[in-house]
């Protein structure tokens, strides 16, 4: 792939809020008003197959909070939490495994939060006795964690890759001083120069960084030096997230209204620099949305091969397997449901005492939303849409089905951003940076522009 240039005159044209489809439909949609009983039987005929598995845990500690963080977290010094904590994570991880088919094999496992590595090391050693024990895990299996490296040592490392991490992910978000103090994180280069290290030498297979653009004292100037600094150490694989300003759900932001946050025209300068920088001379791929990854990456080989597939991690190569999360917030997916944990940790720890699963909302998925959820999926991930193997795969005439959302495809195949092909469509590489607004166009469940709760798509 050649470098990319961004027209931000587009970008500007399609910046509206829209969801990022990690499901279909997205989490706005799940309810409380689905009974666990009838959930229980999704679950139950899902386990009629040895269908591959996906295990996820939820870890919401940190020590303190960064005010632009949007995840769901517990903020505390009382490390015992962790510890207390693992044992209503046995006990979930108990109540239902049970109930999966014994011949099914976890392909991917991940930790993510909050900071998985607020707990100790051996508490990450506890926790994997407990997996182990509920769970088989396949030969290749993909094994990920998310590290905050501002208070790691190389004995967590040690303790991850003996329960068989081979993966790891870390937050930088941008390594300038003035950014790093007045967000609230404090992460010299030394520290993530030596957890990489630390990484490398313990075997860790493939290392991701977090970026963030549109943080306080940001400008393409300083953004340049970090980019600097980033392919330097030669990650796998980028995430380069856009900064979602939403006090109204995460309070703490408000602090950052009285940073200096950076003008809408500077943001997309940012993101006009990261996408050409690291396409220039295929140092990276550009998957779309806001991921890269090496050339000869995984992913970058999934997508080439149509393998890749979104879910509630993000991209994954690992097509076809069903998400079993637990912990607190933690999201379930199967073909026909998803489910959603407690997202507070006083609820979720009074249900698992009471001997009750912890659910807070769910979904059952139609007929309906199976095929617009393939057809989101395919579009997203292969960047193309064969419309035959469509229609061979959804049992509909594809073109019929969704003629007026094909219709709706007009202005992205005017600006360049989607072609017209004999067989069907394809997302044009100017098109991967505007793949959720592409996707969008097959979204029935999608709100007037004004009344989304989602995040900006660029």
């Amino acid at each position: 792939m050649k470098t990319l240039n961004v027209d931000l005159d587009l970008v500007k044209k399609y910046n509206v809020a829209g969801p990022r489809y990690t499901s279909y439909p997205p989490a706005t949609k799940f309810v409380d008003t689905i009974p666990w009983e009838q959930l229980s039987e999704k679950i139950e005929a899902n386990n009629q197959s040895a269908r591959d598995l996906s295990v996820y845990f939820h870890i919401p500690f940190c020590e303190t909070l960064c005010w632009f963080c949007g995840c769901t977290t517990v903020i505390t010094l009382n490390h015992d939490k962790g510890r207390d904590y693992i044992d209503y994570l046995g006990r979930e991880v108990a109540k239902l495994a049970p109930r999966l088919n014994k011949g099914r094999k976890a392909v991917q496992l991940h930790f993510g939060g909050g900071s998985p590595t607020f707990l100790r090391p051996d508490e990450i050693r506890r926790l994997g006795d407990i997996i182990h024990k509920h769970f088989t895990f396949s030969p290749d299996i993909e094994a990920s964690v998310e590290v905050d490296p501002r208070r790691l040592t190389r004995e967590h490392m040690v303790a991850l890759r003996e329960i068989g991490f081979n993966r790891a992910s870390m937050g930088v978000q941008d390594f300038n001083p003035e950014v790093q103090q007045a967000i609230h994180r404090i992460q010299p280069r030394e520290m993530t120069q030596q957890a990489i290290d630390w990484m490398r030498e313990l075997g860790f297979g493939s290392i991701n960084l977090d970026l963030i653009y549109g943080l306080p004292n940001q400008t393409p100037a300083t953004f340049n030096e970090t980019l600097d600094t980033v392919l330097e150490m030669k990650p796998d694989r980028l995430a380069v997230f856009s900064y979602a300003h939403v006090p109204w759900i995460k309070p703490a932001q408000k602090i950052l209204e009285d940073k200096i946050l950076p003008t809408p025209e500077s943001k997309l300068e940012v993101l006009k620099l990261v996408i050409e920088r690291l396409t220039a001379d295929d140092q990276y791929v550009y998957i779309g949305m806001d991921h890269f990854a090496k050339p000869t990456d995984e992913l970058t080989i999934a997508q080439r091969s149509k393998q890749l597939q979104r879910n509630f991690q993000g991209y994954s190569t690992r097509a076809g397997s069903d998400i079993y999360a637990f912990g607190m917030s933690a999201v379930s997916q199967i073909p026909d449901a998803y489910w959603q944990n407690e997202k507070e940790l006083p609820k979720y720890q009074t249900a698992v005492d009471a001997d009750k699963v912890p659910l807070h909302k769910a979904y059952f998925v139609s007929e309906e939303d199976k095929i617009r959820r393939e057809t989101i999926m395919r579009t997203m991930c292969d960047l193309s849409l064969n419309f035959v193997a469509m229609s061979q795969k959804l049992g509909i005439n594809f073109e019929q089905h969704f003629a007026s959302e094909l219709t709706t495809l007009a202005p992205f195949i005017a600006d360049g951003l989607v072609r017209r092909t004999t067989t069907g469509l394809e997302v044009t590489d100017a098109g991967r940076l505007f793949i959720r607004n592409i996707a969008m166009c097959f979204d029935n469940t999608l709100a007037p522009s004004g009344e989304r709760r989602h995040s900006k798509t660029i």
